[in-house]
C-alpha cells in the first residue's frame, strides 16, 4: 500500500500586538510631545517675556513668528532627509537640534537673542513630526493604523491642556528661564528611548536633492506664513503685506510647476491626482480651521472676560483634552472597522454642535456647562483629526509615504498660521463693531460688546464645521 505524504501545514501569520510596537510609539509620543509642548507652553509666556525683556508685544511675537517660519522652511525637506540619511538617524538629530535650541532660549539675555535661538529651535523641531507619522504609519498593518494613529495622536491632546498649565506654574513660581530648561530633560529621556527603541532602517537611499524645489519651498511656505502673520497684526492695507503675499503666491505657483514635471520632487504632489486624498486633505483644512481658531479663542474669553488666570485656564480645559483621548480611542476602532465616513461625520457634527453652545456663553455661565461644552468638542476633536489624517495618508501610494506627510505637514503649517489669523482679526473686527454702538461709559455695555463679539466668533466656527459635516458625507465608503 502507497502511504500519501502528508503536506506540511503553513504556520498561520501571528496576529498584530500593539504591544509589540509599543516601545516604538513610546519613542515617538516622546519626540513629538517635545516639540508640541514647547509651542504651547511659549503662547502662554508672551506677556511675561514682554515684560522680562521691557520690549513691545509685536517684538516678543517673533520669538513666535520665527519658530514658525523654521517650521516652514524644514518641514518640506523631511521627505528627502529620511530617504537619504534614514528616519531614524534624522528624527534623533532633529531631537538633539531642538534640545539644543531650547537650552540656549533659557540663555538669551535680549530679544533678539531670543528670536535667533527660536528659529534654530525650530530648525531642529521641524522635521519630528512629519517623520514620526511615516515612520508609524510604516510599522502598522492597513486594518489597524486607525488604533495606531489613535495612539500616536496623544502628544496633540495633552499639549494643549498640559502646554498652558504647564506654562503658568513654571511662571507663577519659578522662572521664565524654565519654560525652555524644562525641554532639556525631556529631550535627553526621548533621545535615549529613539534610540533604545526605535528600529533601525536600512541604509539611506542616494536620492538625487530637487534642488529648485529646496529653494522654491523655503521661499513661498516662509513668505505666505510671514505674509499672513504681517497682515494678521498690521492689517491688510499695509503695502509691505500685499507685496509679501503676492510674491509668496507668485512663488508657491512656480513650486507647484516645478515639482509636477521632476521625476523625484521634494513634495509629492501628484498625490492630489487621488480624488480621495484631495477630499481629505480639504476637509482637514476645515476642520483645522474651525477646530485650532476655538483654541485660540476659549483661553482668551476664561481670561478676558471671565477674568481667570492663565494657570486656571489651563485646568478648566482638561476635560477637552480627557474626551479628546476619549474619541481618539473609539474613532480609531471605527475607522478601522468601518472607515473614514462615519467617524468624520460624527466627529465634525460634535465640534459644529459644541461650536455653537459656545457661541452662547455668557459672563455667568455656569463653570460646568462650559466645562461639557469643552469636553464635547473634545470628543468631536478625538473621532476627527488623526482620523482624517490616517484616511489622507491611506489615500496615496505607499511608496511615496515619505514625501506625503512633508506635503500634509507643510499645508497643516501654513494653514493653522490662517486660522490663528483669521480667527484673532475677526475677533477683533467683531468686537471693535460692537463697541462701535456702545457709550463710552457704559463699563457693563462694553464687556457686553466684547462677549458679543465671542459669540460671533464661535458662530463663524461652528458654521465652517458644519461645511466640514457636508463634506465628510462625500467621503469613500471603507
Amino acid at each position: 500500500m502507497i502511504q500519501s505524504k502528508q503536506q506540511p501545514s503553513t504556520p498561520a501569520p501571528a496576529e498584530f500586538s500593539v504591544k509589540a510596537i509599543f516601545p516604538v510609539l513610546l519613542a515617538l509620543i516622546s519626540g513629538m510631545l517635545l516639540v508640541m509642548l514647547d509651542s504651547t507652553i511659549m503662547n502662554v509666556a508672551v506677556p511675561h517675556l514682554e515684560k522680562t525683556f521691557s520690549t513691545s508685544l509685536k517684538t516678543i511675537q517673533w520669538a513666535i513668528t520665527g519658530y514658525t517660519l523654521a517650521l516652514s522652511v524644514v518641514i518640506p525637506l523631511a521627505g528627502w532627509f529620511s530617504d537619504r540619511f534614514t528616519a531614524k538617524r534624522v528624527f534623533l538629530a532633529s531631537i538633539v537640534l531642538f534640545t539644543f535650541g531650547s537650552l540656549l532660549c533659557s540663555l538669551a539675555q535680549t530679544p533678539s537673542q531670543l528670536i535667533v535661538f527660536r528659529i534654530f529651535q525650530g530648525l531642529g523641531g521641524g522635521m519630528v513630526a512629519p517623520i514620526g507619522m511615516a515612520m508609524s504609519f510604516t510599522i502598522a498593518p492597513p486594518e489597524k493604523r486607525g488604533s495606531i494613529m489613535g495612539i500616536l495622536g496623544l502628544p496633540m491632546l495633552v499639549a494643549p491642556f498640559l502646554g498652558p498649565v504647564l506654562s503658568g506654574w513654571l511662571l507663577e513660581y519659578t522662572s521664565w528661564h524654565w519654560i525652555f530648561r524644562i525641554n532639556v530633560p525631556i529631550g535627553i529621556i526621548a533621545l535615549i528611548i529613539g534610540i533604545q527603541c526605535l528600529p533601525a532602517s536600512n541604509k539611506g537611499s542616494r536620492t538625487k536633492l530637487d534642488l529648485w524645489g529646496m529653494l522654491l519651498s523655503p521661499l513661498a511656505f516662509s513668505g505666505l506664513v510671514y505674509a499672513v502673520h504681517r497682515g494678521g497684526t498690521d492689517g491688510w492695507g499695509d503695502m509691505y503685506t500685499v507685496i509679501t503675499l503676492i510674491t509668496s503666491l507668485v512663488l508657491l505657483a512656480l513650486f507647484i510647476f516645478v515639482e509636477l514635471r521632476q521625476e523625484k520632487p521634494l513634495l509629492e504632489l501628484r498625490s492630489f491626482r487621488s480624488l480621495e486624498f484631495t477630499k481629505g486633505v480639504i476637509l482637514t483644512w476645515i476642520h483645522q480651521i474651525a477646530l485650532f481658531g476655538s483654541i485660540l479663542l476659549i483661553p482668551l474669553f476664561l481670561q478676558q472676560v471671565r477674568g481667570y488666570s492663565s494657570f486656571e485656564s489651563g485646568l478648566l480645559v482638561i476635560p477637552q483634552a480627557i474626551f479628546s483621548f476619549v474619541g481618539m480611542q473609539i474613532g480609531g476602532k471605527m475607522f478601522d472597522k468601518y472607515g473614514a465616513r462615519p467617524v468624520a461625520f460624527a466627529g465634525l457634527s460634535l465640534l459644529a454642535a459644541s461650536l455653537y453652545l459656545l457661541s452662547g456663553m455668557q459672563s455667568d455661565t455656569s463653570v460646568y456647562w462650559m466645562m461639557s461644552y469643552f469636553a464635547m468638542m473634545g470628543l468631536g476633536q478625538g473621532l476627527t483629526m488623526m482620523q482624517l489624517g490616517t484616511h489622507v495618508m491611506k489615500s496615496a501610494p505607499k511608496n511615496l509615504i515619505s514625501r506625503v506627510t512633508p506635503l500634509t505637514a507643510s499645508a497643516q503649517q501654513i494653514v493653522g498660521s490662517f486660522a490663528v489669523t483669521i480667527m484673532s482679526g475677526l475677533l477683533s473686527s467683531n468686537i471693535a463693531n460692537h463697541r462701535s454702538h456702545v457709550q463710552k461709559d457704559a463699563a457693563g455695555e462694553v464687556i457686553q460688546a466684547m462677549i458679543s463679539g465671542f459669540h460671533d466668533t464661535f458662530l463663524f466656527s461652528s458654521t465652517l464645521a458644519f461645511c466640514g459635516v457636508i463634506i465628510s458625507l462625500f467621503l469613500r465608503r471603507n
